[in-house]
């Protein structure tokens, strides 16, 4: 099973309890985390290591994710603690994206990216040559809703939920 697939799978199952604090915890990750939902590693929810979940594992691993964000240790999760964690889970996912781009485009070893180091990605040019859609070397704002509008139309319209625009967002859980 994918890592998605069972990410996916293990948000369900934290949240079949919704009335628990462990289903907090998901939703702080719901929100910090993107489209993606929670990030739940098999191999940390697999406590015994022997290549399956069960509900007890999986509850302990939400029990251990609340007892870790729960700094006033009251049992339950207030809007500060959320924050934090989401915050806390954030940072961790960024520095791990620095250590990445290091990693690639660090061409002297000296944990810094220079100028010349960033212009050698091209990325930037890249992007502003898509853009110059007329190629006057300048980009106006209809270029730049050109091609937005061209990526919505290539992922069937509408942002990553499916929602178009109108009316109430997707319904993740319900009433």
């Amino acid at each position: 099973m994918t890592s998605w697939r069972f990410s996916k799978l293990a948000l369900a199952l934290a949240l079949g309890g919704a009335v628990t604090a462990g289903a907090g915890m998901a939703l702080a990750d719901r929100g910090a985390g993107g489209a993606r939902g929670a990030q739940m590693p098999f191999e940390e929810i697999d406590a015994d290591g022997d290549g399956r979940v069960t509900a007890a594992e999986m509850e302990a691993y939400r029990d251990a994710r609340l007892a870790e964000a729960d700094a006033n240790g009251d049992g339950a999760l207030d809007k500060a603690e959320l924050i934090a964690a989401a915050e806390a889970r954030r940072a961790a996912r960024l520095a791990r994206m620095a250590d990445r781009m290091l990693e690639r485009r660090d061409a002297d070893g000296d944990g810094k990216l220079s100028a010349e180091e960033l212009a050698e990605a091209g990325r930037g040019m890249r992007l502003f040559e898509r853009l110059d859609a007329d190629g006057d070397g300048a980009v106006t704002e209809a270029e730049v809703a050109a091609m937005h509008g061209a990526r919505m139309g290539r992922h069937g319209g509408g942002d990553r939920h499916g929602h178009d625009g109108r009316g109430p967002g997707p319904r993740w859980f319900g009433d």
